[in-house]
Order: C-alpha cells, then structure tokens, then sequence
C-alpha cells in the first residue's frame, strides 16, 4: 500500500475514532448510579437544565468523561513511544514499571509531605514524573549493555522485576500509614479514577498538549530508533541522546496519566498495537491513531466499569486488566 494510501485510509480510522469515542462519551454522560435520561442530554448541554441536572453533567460526569480520555491518549502515547525506542511490542508504562515508580513517588508525597490544597493537584504529575524518571533510568541502566546496546527483552524482564519490587515497597509503605490515607493509596493502586474534577483536567491537559505535538515531531527519529542501532548511528543520528529524551517523553506522558487515574496498565500496550495493525509501523501515521484509541479504550473501560456494580463500580484499572492480561499473554506467545 502507498503512503498516500496510508494516509487516506489513516484518516478515515481517525474519524472513526473520534466517532466512537462521542458516543462513548454520550452513554457516558446518561449511565450512572445518579441517572440522567438521554432525552434530557441536549438541553441540558445546551443550558437548558435543573440544578441537579447540572450538577450530575458538569460536576460529576464531564471531567469524569475528559479525564479518562486525557489519561487513555497520554498512556497510549506513552506505550507507542516506548515500544518503538526499545524495539520491543510488549513495552509498556505499566507492565514495565514505570507507572509503578510514578506510584510510590505519589504516595511517599501524600503520606510524609505537608500538603495544600491549592498546589497538591498540580504538584502530583511533577511527583509522578521524577518517581517515574527514577525508575526509567534504573531500569534503562540495568538492561543496557555497551557491547549489545540496549536489550530489548532484557529491558521488560528487568521492568517488571522493578514492579514487583515497587508494589512490595508500596505495600511497607502504607501498612504504617492512617486508615484515610490508605485507603486514598488503595485506590490508587486499583486504578480508580480518583482525580475526577476541573482542576486534575487542568492540570494534565499541559502535559497532553504539549508532549503529543513533540512525540509526532519526533516520528521520523522513532521510525529510525524502531529498526536498529547501526541503522540509527549509520544516518548520523546522536543515538543516546535522541533515546533519553524520547524515554523521557514516555515516562512524563504516563506520569501525568497515572498521578490521576491511579495505577492503569496495558491502555499502553493496546492501543499502539491496534494502531500498528490498521495503518502500519510508521510513527506518524500509528502515532495518532494510537493516542485516540487509548482515550476510547480507556473510557469505555470506566463506563462499563462504574455501571457494573453500583454505587462506586468498578475501577477502570480492573476493566482494562481483564481485557489487557490476555493481550498480554497473547504478545508474549506470539513474539
């Protein structure tokens, strides 16, 4: 297929996508444990409503609805990067660690440091980003050879022995800590979308904003990174350089995710597979189509989830790990 071709046919997958992911967003916004009826929707959107018509739409289900899909791009962005600097399908933020580094540096700062309101939102993607980078470059410094490069399978065997590691740390760390806190941790861990309100949106959408643009930026370098070492230092790539700062892209990218929907995993591994099937290996052309697939993947995740059991549901990180656990093993067989 030519590129132009691919990039007709990417198109109309983003169309797609973006189809899906408003009317996810609409079942979204009508399905809860505090119902709003669908014929009532539109006029309630279009300021048209009760106070408790208001108050279910605005405040408690739209920055539900935005941080869900905020956090899917940001995590799906993280996997697609990830994947193709270490040239490896199985990479992910959550599976190899990452989410977890981002998980104990948030905890540690909501247990021990005094905390104010007003900055504590926008504090924890900055808490989540040096955990995060903490652990990326330990991770990156173990599976790293200087005769080999960087190993690829080394680099997930290693990622998820730091994991698990990181999950026993957590578990000492709060089995100290008060009743409220630890159940605040808890549900972090479970993957609960937890940081539903304005101000978390406010806070993530930054992050967002700015590392999308920079990752596609960088596509044509990730297509070179994604096929081998020589290939990369044969162009005159600066090899070391061009991968720290993409690795550090992926590790904010999922930081920012996780510091408000707790630990999710495999949003990141999915969505760039899927991508990869539609549309090809190219950066620029999975790239975006992965970023929207993870925002609908994991928003409706959280529909089905909070709907499921009532009054507080299901938490998103269980619903993508349901269907993520045997993707998983899926890969790993297949590779």
């Amino acid at each position: 297929m030519t590129l132009s071709s691919l990039v007709r046919k990417q198109r109309l997958i983003l169309l797609v996508c973006l189809g899906l992911i408003v009317l996810t967003a609409i079942a979204s916004m009508g399905l809860g444990y505090a119902s709003l009826s669908f014929d009532r929707l539109f006029p309630v959107l279009f300021g048209d409503g009760t106070f408790k018509e208001n108050f279910i739409l605005y405040s408690v289900r739209m920055p539900r609805i935005l941080i869900t899909l905020l956090s899917g791009m940001a995590l799906a962005l993280s996997g697609s990067i990830l994947q193709s600097v270490t040239r490896n399908d199985l990479a992910d933020p959550g599976i190899i660690g990452i989410n977890s580094g981002a998980g104990v540096a948030i905890a540690v700062f909501f247990l021990y440091f005094p905390i104010k309101v007003g900055t504590f939102v926008y504090a924890l993607p900055l808490v989540a980003f040096i955990g995060a980078l903490v652990t990326a470059l330990l991770i990156y410094v173990f599976s790293y050879s200087r005769t080999r490069g960087l190993n690829p399978i080394r680099l997930v065997l290693v990622g998820v022995g730091f994991s698990l590691a990181l999950s026993g740390i957590m578990i000492v760390i709060i089995s100290s800590a008060e009743r409220e806190k630890v159940d605040f941790i808890a549900k972090w861990i479970a993957g609960n979308i937890w940081g539903a309100d304005w101000p978390f949106i406010w806070a993530l959408l930054p992050w967002v904003a700015l590392l999308i643009p920079f990752a596609l930026l960088k596509s044509v370098r990730l297509n070179i990174l994604s096929l081998s070492e020589a290939s990369a230092i044969g162009v005159g790539l600066k090899l070391e350089r061009e991968r720290i700062v993409l690795i550090m892209t992926a590790v904010a990218s999922a930081a920012a995710a996780v510091s408000v929907t707790g630990g999710i995993a495999f949003v990141g591994l999915m969505a760039p597979h899927i991508a990869k099937a539609l549309v090809g290996p190219r950066n620029q052309l999975f790239i975006p189509v992965a970023v929207l697939l993870g925002g609908w993947l994991l928003l409706l995740a959280d529909t089905i989830g909070r709907n499921l059991a009532d009054p507080t549901g299901i938490p998103a990180g269980v619903m993508v790990s349901l269907i993520g656990v045997p993707y998983f093993a899926y890969l790993l067989l297949k590779k």
